[in-house]
């Protein structure tokens, strides 16, 4: 395996690199204020002017669907290992991935459509997706039943006619709450009787469809995340074309293991990055205070910390790089067992740095003067989402213990966002 970057990305990477130290570090404050500002008027929900100015700055820069590989309709799209030192960099910053259209859930349900939709679903969503003209919500997650078993979901979608009809109950739906979300992909069961993972489709719905209420807000720690949100949402008789389901009934499990793949190993590429920035933050905090009379970077414990973080962040790259190159090489399946170990490493990596970092930052490092306890929150809120750790090291081991009998036995992956 060959992890160098090529020509191409190491000219991307350039570019990007200077896109953030010009755009996306100098605006952290002014993104926050407007979320504040849009608050206090009453709708946190208020899609900021930033991000908006910043998209076709980004286009321009030819900064843009980088994270859609092999795609007619994304030429620019790059392959998995080509794309993760770029998802890094755009995760140092919370907001950055949506100003370059690679931000969750869109990216993931981008490349769903791509995959399996009708041309006419994606010439009527995944267009204006890829443009940034509208956002989208993945509503996979249930309050009423332990998501981290995708077999519990209760939600049901029933064919009547030339129509199927919708009814549930969903939450972390993320991406639900920003007015600009046009569009859900929803799962539910079409068969409850079918075997157990046949009995659940993915359906389009358009999230203006009559019958569809977004409940609340859930928050993260105190943060609600607006202007992007996590919703929870009920369907009461919300009625769409048959045409409108993705690849056939029954096929849900299939397209969530397509779906979810890149979606995890997205998320570990910006964890990395989330690692990177609070190691930063606290080495200069580190340099920069004096207690007891001399630098707190002194400190022997310190160096404990730093030397664990530089190796801890080395490893999880690494492993992302060989779960992005497999993914490339030889699938999604084949390197289920990689994708399933960087997202149980790297979440908890970023967790315990960032929490050295906040710690190095004394009472500020829990304030909102620095960005270390936003990106606590978010990296804690990925040891459940897309799967919780537990389910994870199941299937790893599960995977190891099928290598040591004499006759391998297949093991499913989890097709899970947890909560």
């Amino acid at each position: 395996m060959h992890f160098d970057y090529t020509d191409k990305v190491k000219g991307l990477r350039e570019r990007l690199l200077a896109f953030m130290d010009e755009h996306i570090y100098p605006n952290e404050s002014r993104f926050f204020g407007e979320i504040a500002a849009n608050r206090a008027k009453g709708n946190a929900w208020t899609p900021t002017t930033l991000i908006e100015e910043l998209k076709p700055k980004a286009r321009e820069a030819g900064l843009w669907n980088l994270f859609l590989p092999q795609s007619k309709r994304a030429p620019e799209g790059l392959s998995n290992l080509e794309y993760a030192p770029m998802c890094e960099i755009m995760g140092r910053v919370p907001f950055a991935a949506e100003v370059f259209n690679c931000s969750a859930p869109d990216t993931g349900n981008m490349e769903t459509l791509e995959r399996y939709a009708s041309e006419a679903i994606k010439d009527e969503w995944l267009e204006p997706l890829l443009r940034g003209e509208i956002r989208s919500a993945f509503l996979m997650t249930e309050p009423e039943v332990a998501s981290s078993d995708a077999t519990n979901i209760q939600c049901r979608i029933e064919r009547d006619g030339n129509e199927y009809v919708i009814n549930g109950r969903k939450w972390w739906s993320s991406g639900a709450g920003d007015p600009r979300c046009a569009v859900y992909i929803v799962m539910g069961k079409t068969d409850p009787e079918a075997p157990r993972h046949s009995q659940q489709s993915m359906i389009v719905v358009p999230s203006n469809a009559p019958g569809i209420k977004v409940l609340r807000p859930l928050s993260v720690f105190g943060y609600d995340d607006a202007p992007h949100g996590h919703m929870e949402v009920l369907l009461e008789n919300v009625r769409v074309p048959v045409s409108n389901l993705l690849l056939g009934e029954g096929r849900g499990f299939e397209i969530a293991q397509g779906r979810l793949g890149p979606g995890r190993i997205h998320h570990c590429m910006r964890s990395i990055g989330a690692a990177e920035r609070a190691l930063e933050l606290m080495c200069k905090r580190l340099n920069s205070r004096v207690a007891f009379g001399k630098p707190i970077s002194s400190q022997s414990v310190w160096h404990e910390r730093i030397a664990d973080a530089r190796c801890r962040i080395e490893m999880a790259r690494l492993l992302t790089l060989k779960a992005a190159y497999m993914m490339d090489t030889v699938g999604n399946k084949i390197a289920k067992a990689e994708i399933a170990m960087i997202k149980v490493v790297a979440p908890n990596m970023a967790c315990d740095i960032i929490d050295m970092a906040i710690q190095a930052h004394g009472g500020g490092g829990v304030s909102d003067d620095f960005p270390l306890a936003y990106s606590y929150a978010n990296q804690r809120t990925l040891r459940l989402a897309d799967g919780p750790d537990e389910v994870h090291r199941n299937a790893i081991a599960k995977l190891e213990l099928a290598r040591h009998m004499a006759v391998n036995a297949e093991v499913e992956m989890p097709i899970t966002r947890g909560c």
